[in-house]
């Protein structure tokens, strides 16, 4: 199964493609679609829509991993994020994607094994689970890995959207 895993933002979406094939994990790409705060919004979330459907042209996942929205105490960046998420969803189905979204909890507890884990332990777990010895700059490109890796652990239990 070739999972594209995400983790919404809109200043930086994090996106990786992760091959599950017999309980072993291969990481095949993986970056961020950065917008620039000069842009308009709208023409930020076009960019996620236009890199993502480039994303899923190129590597033709299977399923799609989305963590979903944690509410913070900023809600027009809430907002935001909530609307980016909207566009990264939109491309999955335009694209005939099956879309599931996961809790950060339910990440955490996928990948460490415990829901409360930090971001340490979660990346520390992704490079044991990868067997790599690097991970990508950005948390939040290691995050969309640990999405992917959320619903290979999940998939038969999971309700696409």
């Amino acid at each position: 199964m070739r999972i594209l895993g995400i983790d919404p933002g809109y200043g930086i979406t994090g996106y990786s493609i992760v091959d599950y094939v017999g309980n072993k994990f291969k990481l095949i790409t993986s970056g961020a679609v950065l917008t620039d705060s000069k842009m308009s919004f709208p023409l930020r979330l076009l960019k996620i829509y236009d890199e993502l459907t480039m994303i899923i042209n190129e590597y033709k996942p299977d399923a799609m991993s989305v963590e979903e929205l944690f509410f913070n105490q900023n809600t027009k960046t809430a907002i935001m994020v909530a609307e980016a998420r909207g566009v990264i969803l939109i491309a999955g189905c335009k694209n005939n994607i099956p879309t599931y979204e996961y809790t950060p909890l339910q990440i955490k507890q996928a990948v460490v094994g415990y829901g409360r884990a930090d971001k340490i332990q979660v990346q520390r777990m992704v490079k044991s689970i990868l067997n790599v010895t690097n991970l990508p700059k950005l948390d939040d490109t290691t995050d969309s890995i640990a999405a992917a890796i959320c619903h290979a652990h999940s998939a038969k239990f999971a309700e696409k959207l």
